[in-house]
């Protein structure tokens, strides 16, 4: 039997395309009040900038951190930290450079293709030995410093002369300059917070006592060094006691952004008009307050109570 063919007619095809559109001016009716909303936002957000005053901005960098401060419709750049904490910092990351080398072999010990590699590091930790004395750094890390250099090269002169390495030889080799890299981590320690001190002396000095009272810090730091990060740890102690909680804010980023500054500023002017309109916007309901003002987003107590209760999915459903 002959399947009957359904026809469509060209004035349903008009209709349910005109219905579309008339839905679509519906929804971008709607819609645009979140888009002026963002607009007029966004020009507060610019008025209010110049406002916060003073401000530290600190992007935790290579150089154990590189030091902005705003006062008074003036900018200060500065990295505090003598160039012995780079040193010391980078004579204690040989154990992490010859681990990326070979860890990509551990379960292919008939592979050599790390040799290569491991012979190029050498080559730079055997310049680095040579030079070591003439560098700033203090006797002990200086001394330090060599038995690290001595260790690593012993460890690659070995590997390679044998053609193998395996986990427990590098353990061994990590174990032996243990306490040679806490020598030289006290030491880059001791370099940061006496640059930074200094310098957050130094700017307080500026502002006097009821200025620096108002003083934000904004500290950006990678994600995985953002959690009691060394120049928030040093900070913390020179920032009024009573708003040290609200005014120094540590902020994650992927990877350290083109204009540190610009982004700090940014999520500060954002952070200082949430936390003022929450108050206004949810008076009687402090749960919401919080969440807007906080790191929360808005919906996520909402979010919680739906994955607690599954019924409730399909009653806001309707």
């Amino acid at each position: 039997m002959r399947r009957e063919e359904k026809r469509i007619d060209s004035h349903d095809v008009d209709m349910v395309a005109f219905q579309s559109d008339i839905n679509v001016q519906n929804r971008n009716a709607v819609i645009a009040i979140d888009t002026a909303m963002q607009a007029n936002y966004k020009k507060m957000k610019a008025a209010l900038l110049p406002h916060l005053d003073p401000v530290i901005v600190v992007n935790n960098d290579d150089w154990g951190g590189t030091y902005t401060f705003i006062h008074q419709g003036v900018r200060e750049t500065v990295r505090p930290i003598s160039v012995v904490f780079e040193l010391a910092k980078s004579v204690s990351h040989i154990p992490l450079g010859i681990y990326t080398i070979i860890a990509p072999y551990l379960k292919k010990p008939e592979v050599t293709a790390w040799i290569p590699e491991l012979q190029a590091f050498r080559a730079v930790l055997a310049k680095a030995q040579e030079n070591i004395d003439d560098t700033d750094l203090p006797h002990k890390a200086k001394s330090a410093s060599l038995r690290i250099l001595g260790n690593a090269l012993r460890f690659i002169d070995m590997s390679i002369a044998d053609g193998w390495f395996s986990m427990e030889s590098y353990e061994r080799f990590a174990a032996r300059i243990h306490d040679d890299i806490t020598v030289n981590m006290l030491v880059a320690g001791q370099a940061q917070y006496d640059g930074v001190s200094a310098l957050l002396n130094r700017w307080k000095s500026q502002t006097g006592e009821q200025g620096w009272e108002k003083l934000y810090v904004v500290v950006l730091s990678m994600w995985t060094t953002m959690v009691d990060n060394q120049n928030t740890i040093i900070i913390r102690e020179f920032m009024d006691k009573k708003r040290v909680d609200t005014h120094l804010i540590d902020i994650s980023t992927a990877q350290t952004p083109d204009d540190p500054v610009a982004v700090a500023l940014d999520n500060l002017a954002r952070i200082v008009m949430d936390n003022i309109a929450a108050e206004m916007i949810f008076p009687t309901d402090s749960v919401l307050a919080d969440s807007l003002k906080g790191t929360q987003d808005l919906l996520s107590n909402v979010i919680g109570n739906i994955l607690v209760c599954p019924h409730a999915r399909q009653a806001n459903s309707r």
